[in-house]
């Protein structure tokens, strides 16, 4: 099936600029590995109605709950990430542009007089109620962290809860510009020489972009879906195989589950996380990711012959450990899309192949030999290329792991992924 499948260039959206990709709320933030709209709003609308439900037990950024509102469908989704739930939680919140506009006003001026000839008081109040991460010192300098310390202060004292949030999204989107991460890396690296932004300046440009993706989210929303926002969204902060939603009431799923290292993912957002104080240690929060070495399992199935050899090929080792908890995660995700799915009802999932140490990771035809094991039916298999999903683009051939363009040994990591489209049969 998956061997000779050509691939089909219109789910490519190749002809789709940053612009477009980026349209209404979905250019607040920056988040890595994150689907195109355009390939959730045609999943949509070719495999659901008006009023269906539609889950996403990955949303990420919340692009599938996004996209289902958008398309007057109700959108359910989950991440185990607080920076995610922040972000997706503000993008499908319909403001009003006057409130946003007014406090926005008022911080700006705020912020001028706490900066300046205030700066020394404002600081020590801010040094009082944030709690410092160690690695904060590490990826800013005393400036630039100074300004952050201050700013993220103000923000937490607007009432408004929804609005709040808002500004903290953007406050979130000038992390690493701000900092010494370099600059066109994805992977955490400094550049000690890099150019020193204004913090200020920089969150007041982002802010005010927002309010204006705002306005244009305000115009697409329906207006029976923007006047029962709470009905129409509903996530939630937690893990994939619970979500929140009763059995057998879910249209379609849409989703894009993680890779096998899926943890690599944690450093991608450790700047927020630190910021907002999310995170302690950065290894604690990689256990909680899909696939994490740190699950203790006995001899659990993988309900997947093919799993199985990949598992065997690795070794007994850290690495065979990851896959064959990954595929045992997945397997109990599966459960979960099963139980919340209707009969017939479809589960749209997005996933390329990868490999570590020379051996093929077939993640698409596991996936689907566990979902046939558990009442899914092959609907239909899509293959795509992705121009445009923000990852990094190479991996080390002998670890596996994300590395730098500029290393040898290189393999391109994602040049194509699959749609599988599974049908729930009995």
């Amino acid at each position: 099936m998956f061997d000779h499948l050509i691939i089909d260039k219109s789910w490519s959206f190749s002809e789709c600029s940053p612009k477009d990709t980026s349209y209404i709320t979905h250019g607040y933030y920056t988040y890595p590995a994150k689907f195109i709209p355009q390939l959730a709003s045609r999943l949509i609308r070719e495999h659901s109605h008006k009023g269906d439900i539609i889950a996403d037990p990955f949303m990420g950024s919340g692009t599938t709950v996004l996209e289902s509102i958008v398309n007057e469908r109700i959108g359910i989704g989950t991440d185990i990430n607080e920076i995610a739930y922040l972000v997706a939680k503000v993008k499908t919140t319909p403001l009003k542009s006057t409130e946003v506009a007014k406090e926005l006003l008022q911080l700006e001026i705020d912020l001028k007089s706490r900066t300046n000839g205030k700066k020394d008081l404002y600081l020590e109040k801010s040094y009082q109620k944030l709690h410092f991460h160690e690695r904060i010192d590490y990826w800013y300098k005393p400036t630039q962290k100074e300004h952050l310390a201050i700013l993220l202060c103000r923000i937490l004292e607007i009432e408004h809860e929804d609005i709040k949030s808002f500004f903290l999204v953007a406050f979130a989107q000038i992390l690493k510009l701000c900092s010494v991460w370099l600059q066109k890396s994805i992977k955490p690296t400094r550049d000690l020489k890099k150019k020193d932004y204004d913090v200020i300046s920089t969150f007041l440009q982002q802010a005010k972009k927002m309010l204006k993706k705002n306005d244009l989210f305000c115009k697409v929303l329906p207006q029976n879906v923007a006047q029962n926002i709470e009905y129409y969204r509903n996530i939630a902060c937690q893990d994939a195989r619970t979500l929140p939603c009763e059995s057998e009431k879910v249209d379609l799923i849409i989703t894009s589950p993680p890779y096998v290292t899926s943890y690599e993912y944690a450093d991608l957002h450790q700047l927020p996380l630190y910021w907002l104080g999310y995170l302690d240690e950065l290894s604690s929060f990689r256990k909680k990711f899909i696939g994490s070495s740190a699950t203790q399992r006995g001899e659990t199935s993988l309900h997947s012959n093919l799993a199985n050899e990949i598992v065997a090929k690795l070794g007994n080792n850290k690495k065979g450990r990851e896959v064959r908890n990954y595929f045992a995660d997945m397997y109990e995700t599966f459960l979960e899309m099963y139980r919340v799915l209707k009969l017939h009802g479809k589960a749209c999932i997005v996933i390329g192949n990868t490999h570590f140490k020379g051996v093929e990771i077939h993640n698409a035809k596991v996936f689907t030999e566990q979902m046939q094991n558990i009442g899914f039916e092959v609907s239909d298999v899509i293959k795509r290329e992705i121009p445009s999903k923000m990852l990094p683009s190479t991996r080390d051939s002998s670890t596996g792991q994300f590395a730098k363009v500029t290393d040898t040994n290189l393999t391109l990591a994602y040049p194509t992924e699959y749609i599988l489209i599974m049908k729930k049969i009995w």
